[in-house]
């Protein structure tokens, strides 16, 4: 019992494709590769430093040397 020949490897993938057919088969090799690519990508965001943070539009900070305004937004305008 050595190792399997070139006929052997041929023989067990043309019973995989048979079995499960072409269309499966890619789906899988996707689904793999896809895989793999977000991995990769996590692996990188990982090594990468963080940059100081910014807050998203609107939101308020702690900032204590920001200047204090107030706006209300139920005044009306008398004519």
């Amino acid at each position: 019992m050595g190792t399997f020949s070139v006929w052997h490897w041929l023989i067990v993938l043309l019973i995989v494709v048979l079995v499960f057919g072409t269309k499966k088969l890619k789906n899988i090799g996707s689904d793999l590769g896809g895989a793999v690519k977000g991995f990769k990508d996590g692996m990188k965001d990982g090594s990468t430093p963080e940059t100081a943070a910014t807050p998203p539009a609107g939101q308020v900070t702690g900032n204590a040397s920001a200047e204090k305004t107030t706006i209300d937004v139920e005044a009306k305008q008398k004519s």
